[in-house]
């Protein structure tokens, strides 16, 4: 979710769901530590409970950042052990580091040594032509044996030549199974499964097997499925809020952002997706996608999109 799940679309999405976890996007060691750290890492304390997703192999390195969650409160350290893209190969992180899982076992036993937070581990079940089951146990069991117990799986291998990153989501086969049989081998280790889930409804039949499950770009593009999260999946009592009723909720803090510079667009983008599958949807997304961007665009331009909601 790199570049979408900011600050700000983690804001937004506290104002639907209260206990769910969400995740910074991925964040280099470089970029904390050899740039201003604060601009990665500040967030609203609303935004609880919240997890860092770090990328990156060297274990000091690795060390250095579990410091910095500490300082900043984060709730849980996440290494990226998924991403394909060429870019995140150069920086030798990512899915390649399959490839080397005492490597990966090395850098989560520096974070924990570190950091007084629990270190989690987000990965494919293989990649290239090393995804036999047996290939994929070794990692999970390496990486467990320095102390990681916790496992974010998406159910996909990845191809780290001759795949856009967008065709890693969407070309190999979703093996749901896979990560089901994963838990029953390592059923002292929590496993949480990613990849494909667009309702609660296939949620709650993953927790039939597993420990959790990761929605990622559904949630984004339709925020709204976590509406419900609270009750279904964490008990709650059901909520009667409104989608209108996020909006003005997200208000004050539009307004505080622009106050301190923000521009309106860089907030608004990812509430695009709020009003999906109901009328008037298509109208939303335009209002705000051709206002935000103009010059003097406030919190007015979103009181006349709500206005035009049928």
């Amino acid at each position: 979710m790199l570049d979408w799940t900011d600050r700000y679309c983690r804001f937004f999405l506290r104002q639907i769901t209260r206990h769910t976890l969400l995740y910074t996007e991925m964040i280099t060691t470089g970029a904390l530590l050899h740039r201003d750290p604060a601009r990665f890492l500040d967030y609203h304390p609303a935004e609880h409970p919240l997890a860092l997703q770090l990328g990156g192999s060297e274990p000091d390195e690795l060390a250095a950042c579990a410091r910095l969650a500490d300082a900043w409160g984060y709730d849980e350290i996440n290494l990226n052990v998924g991403c394909p893209s060429d870019r995140v190969q150069l920086g030798r992180f990512g899915a390649c580091l399959m490839a080397e899982p005492q490597l990966v076992a090395d850098g989560v036993a520096a974070m924990l040594q570190a950091s007084s937070r629990p270190v989690t581990v987000k990965h494919r079940i293989g990649i290239d032509d090393r995804d036999s089951y047996d290939e994929l146990l070794h990692f999970v069991d390496s990486v467990a044996a320095a102390g990681c117990e916790t496992f974010i799986v998406h159910a996909r291998k990845a191809w780290l030549q001759g795949l856009s990153p967008k065709q890693n989501r969407e070309i190999p086969p979703l093996q749901y199974a896979v990560v089901q049989s994963l838990k029953r081998d390592f059923p002292q280790l929590q496993i949480v499964i990613n990849g494909g889930f667009k309702t609660l409804a296939q949620v709650e039949r993953q927790l039939a097997h597993l420990d959790g499950v990761m929605i990622g770009r559904e949630a984004y593009q339709n925020p709204w499925i976590l509406a419900a999260a609270d009750q279904r999946i964490f008990g709650e009592p059901e909520s009667v809020q409104t989608r209108r009723q996020v909006v003005e909720k997200m208000l004050p803090f539009i307004e505080q952002q622009q106050a301190a510079g923000v521009p309106l667009h860089r907030l608004t983008r990812h509430m695009l997706g709020l009003f999906q599958g109901r009328p008037g949807a298509r109208s939303w997304r335009r209002k705000l996608s051709e206002g935000a961007h103009l010059p003097g665009a406030d919190t007015r331009l979103i009181n006349q999109a709500l206005g035009e909601l049928e």
